[in-house]
């Protein structure tokens, strides 16, 4: 069994799977996937799991370099993802530049992604690029 907190296999297998600039996106329950794009869909009802757990359990494993998400989103969203990156960034001990794009420039973006992870978060343009790191 492993030791670390994310304990699903296939985010695991696509965490050790990531190259250096590898995007993956963590989406809410509605975003849509382009054809030819995996989706790992957790979603399980509204909420459940939400965005923020997901993202706690991937920081466990994963470095990020970058981080990608709409300019539709509201204030208190946009918060919400900048102190989760500065805490994830303080435990790496690696910067995490943050990016606002459009919606529309988002979803075009998604067809690059290795996967697209679903949630059940159902908070409006509550989507994130994570774009991967190297830990040296």
């Amino acid at each position: 069994m492993k030791r670390t907190p994310l304990l699903n296999r296939h985010l695991s297998r696509l965490v050790a799977s990531l190259g250096h600039m590898d995007e993956i996106v963590v989406a809410d329950a509605g975003l849509p996937v382009p054809p030819g794009v995996e989706v790992i869909d957790l979603a399980v009802s509204p909420g459940m799991p939400g965005l923020f757990d997901v993202l706690d359990a991937l920081s466990q494993e994963l470095v990020v370099e970058r981080a990608i998400f709409a300019s539709e989103a509201s204030p208190e969203l946009v918060t919400q993802f900048e102190v989760k990156l500065a805490h994830w960034a303080a435990e790496t001990g690696k910067p995490i530049e943050d990016v606002q794009t459009s919606h529309e420039a988002f979803k075009a973006r998604t067809s690059k992604a290795r996967a697209v992870i679903r949630t059940g978060e159902c908070t409006p343009y509550a989507n994130i690029i994570l774009v991967s790191g190297v830990p040296f």
